[in-house]
């Protein structure tokens, strides 16, 4: 803001001596003419003046991105002016405004067809020319610069390149196989020719081709048969990674079964050895067993002999108790049925006696025993006075 301040400070003076300097030349050119003419002629100058501020300002502004050559008209000078405002004496001063952003050129159209191969076709590039000033050599050249930079520096440029860069190749190799190649060749001498003339190459770019009918045509169909080729080419390598991959897993396999075989083998004889060591403390341990075993059997069967002998003397002992026993018990049996045969015979003597004296003890007995049998017995009497069972008994018919 100062320096604006400064600017105008300094085209307001500029303007106040121009005015000084007009008034002047005035007066002393009418020379006598009186004191109010004077005044309005200087008055009139005023006028003019202020109209040509009007119409011409003093203050110019320079675009963003884009960089200023101020020429004095009068003594030539230039002066570079990089933003801002720009201070310009009417009839004085001259303004030039260069653009510092990247340009884009482009030659033609695809659809054109301008380009030619090496082999004489016609073909169309869509080329894109990318450039911008070089900043620090403007100043230098501005007076060289044309007032088209674009149709008198940059397109003769450009097309003096492109058309012979292009006929070194072929049209398949534009169009697909050497595309970066000739990209590279065309930046490699187009840019120390825009070089020359303070431009600054920022790269090319090439897009869609256009090629030729009957070209495309065949190319397409040759594309056709590539790609079946290629498709083909691409099939057998698949069936050759396929049997490779065949045989690595049948080998793989075979390694992993023999790997097994060898790991069981091992594991085999892993556990024959620890069965061995083991059995080298089994075996004493199995011997001691037996060793037990038998001491066992032995101690086992002494005890049974033993046992035996004790059960043997124990039985003879009860034979030979019982023996004792069933003999005094027979004693005992027979004192008993001496003394009751004794007894009985004492008693049926008694009894004898006793019946000899009452004979009708013989029916009571009788009719003792046969209570139980018969509730009530009528019988007569006998009338001889014998047994009274007789008439039952049919003795006393078969006396009659």
């Amino acid at each position: 803001m100062a320096e604006r301040l400064k600017r105008i400070r300094q085209m307001a003076q500029a303007v106040r001596d121009t005015l000084r300097g007009s008034a002047a030349g005035a007066v002393s050119a009418v020379g006598g003419v009186r004191r109010n003419g004077a005044m309005l002629l200087a008055l009139c100058l005023a006028g003019a003046a202020g109209y040509g501020l009007w119409t011409h300002p003093p203050l110019a502004k320079l675009t963003p991105g884009s960089l200023g050559i101020r020429t004095n008209q009068l003594t030539g000078s230039m002066a570079v002016v990089r933003d801002g405002a720009v201070l310009l004496v009417p009839g004085v001063h001259g303004l030039r405004q260069l653009s510092l952003l990247d340009q884009v050129y482009r030659p033609s159209r695809s659809d054109q067809k301008p380009f030619q191969s090496v082999e004489g076709l016609a073909l169309g590039v869509d080329l894109s020319v990318r450039y911008a000033l070089n900043a620090d050599r403007v100043a230098a050249i501005a007076r060289s610069l044309p007032p088209d930079i674009n149709g008198a520096i940059v397109e003769p440029a450009v097309q003096g390149v492109i058309y012979k860069v292009f006929t070194r190749y072929t049209v398949r190799e534009i169009f697909s196989s050497r595309r970066a190649e000739i990209q590279q060749a065309i930046e490699a001498e187009l840019k120390p020719k825009l070089a020359a003339d303070g431009i600054t190459l920022r790269g090319i770019t090439i897009g869609k081709i256009t090629l030729p009918e009957e070209y495309q045509a065949g190319m397409e169909k040759l594309l056709a048969e590539e790609l079946e080729t290629e498709k083909m080419r691409y099939t057998l390598e698949l069936k050759e990674k396929q049997v490779k991959q065949t045989a690595l897993e049948a080998d793989a396999d075979k390694i992993r079964r023999e790997k097994a075989a060898e790991a069981a083998g091992n594991e085999q004889i892993i556990a024959a050895r620890a069965q061995e060591q083991a059995m080298a403390h089994v075996l004493p341990f199995k011997q001691k067993q037996i060793e037990q075993r038998r001491l066992e059997a032995e101690a086992d069967k002494t005890a049974r002999i033993k046992t035996s002998e004790g059960n043997a003397q124990a039985r003879l002992i009860e034979a030979t108790g019982e023996a004792d026993a069933r003999r005094k018990l027979a004693d005992a049996e027979a004192y008993r049925q001496d003394t009751i045969g004794k007894v009985a015979a004492a008693q049926m003597e008694r009894e004898g006696e006793l019946i000899t004296r009452n004979p009708l003890l013989i029916q009571k007995t009788m009719a003792d025993k046969l209570s139980d049998k018969v509730s009530v017995i009528i019988a007569p009497p006998p009338a001889n006075g014998g047994f009274i069972g007789a008439s039952l008994l049919g003795s006393a018919k078969a006396g009659e």
